[in-house]
């Protein structure tokens, strides 16, 4: 099982020091991943129709991810680069394609793609694709069947309901086959990760609750006949679940099969880039006894 951190970023208050100095400690403490939360606009919720139900607003900061990653690929070595996750249906397939491609290139293989349908409508409107926001679900999996086409095949003639390409493709092309798992909280995301994900990651759920979704997932993966040994699932920790409960989560998501599990610390009043250093250390400390050397 692998283990990664979430960047704290709204907490970090968009010090781009602390980018490089939090990934480069997690990279030296062991970690295998680091994943960044995604958001282009933060929004006031006040007098919104319909509501925004989402917990983040304007008041709270985020670095674009791929931008980031491709600054972090120069200054890390080899901790894994994971979108957790990347608000696909918001942004144009082909230069997601493109920016994705030369980060996986920058990084030596280094990216893993994790993309979600999110609930910001007001992101879709500010991005100039309101139209999208109800039938995002649907957008997002012919996403994906494109970017596997533009990674895969140099000259592509294709067309569906949000996309037309006609010989054209994308130049360099990633050397490997790079991962798209997907992320979410309801059973139409889980059948999508199922026809069209390679593996799944649970943020926001209980452990209980993503061990329930992950059995969800396996049967239709089961159904459809694709193989459930080769499909991932991460959990992701809260550190303020503290160190007497740190042992049982990490133990069951790992008997349970998870394959990733990451540590989230927003939320666990550390108030500078050092305490959140030290609670990864001290989490790791405990992974480690448990799964590393048990």
């Amino acid at each position: 099982m692998k283990a990664g951190v979430v960047y704290p970023q709204t907490e970090l208050k968009g010090d781009p020091v602390a980018v490089k100095d939090f990934a480069q400690a997690a990279e030296e403490i062991g970690y295998d991943h680091i994943i960044l939360y995604d958001h282009v606009l933060g929004a006031d919720h006040s007098d919104r129709k319909p509501a925004l139900t989402g917990p983040y607003k304007d008041t709270d900061p985020f670095h674009e991810p791929l931008v980031t990653f491709a600054y972090l690929a120069g200054v890390t070595e080899k901790i894994e680069l994971t979108t957790g996750v990347l608000i696909l249906p918001q942004r144009q397939t082909a230069l997601v394609a493109k920016q994705v491609a030369d980060i996986d290139l920058f990084s030596d293989g280094r990216i893993r793609l994790c993309v979600g349908v999110g609930w910001n409508w007001v992101e879709f409107e500010g991005l100039e694709i309101p139209e999208t926001f109800k039938r995002r679900g649907q957008r997002q999996e012919n996403q994906i069947a494109l970017l596997r086409k533009l990674w895969n095949e140099p000259l592509l003639n294709y067309e569906d309901n949000d996309h037309k390409i006609v010989r054209a493709g994308i130049l360099p092309r990633p050397t490997r086959k790079i991962p798209i798992w997907l992320g979410g909280f309801s059973q139409p995301a889980y059948d999508r990760a199922a026809r069209a994900g390679d593996g799944f990651l649970f943020a926001g759920r209980s452990q209980t609750e993503a061990i329930e979704h992950k059995g969800y997932i396996e049967k239709k993966l089961m159904e459809i006949g694709r193989p459930v040994d080769s499909f991932g699932f991460e959990s992701i920790q809260q550190f303020n679940r503290g160190p007497n409960q740190w042992p049982h989560d990490i133990i069951n998501w790992s008997n349970a099969g998870g394959s990733h599990i990451s540590l989230v610390t927003m939320g666990s009043e550390c108030d500078s880039m050092d305490e959140h250093i030290k609670a990864i250390r001290q989490w790791r400390e405990v992974y480690d006894a448990v799964i590393v050397s048990p």
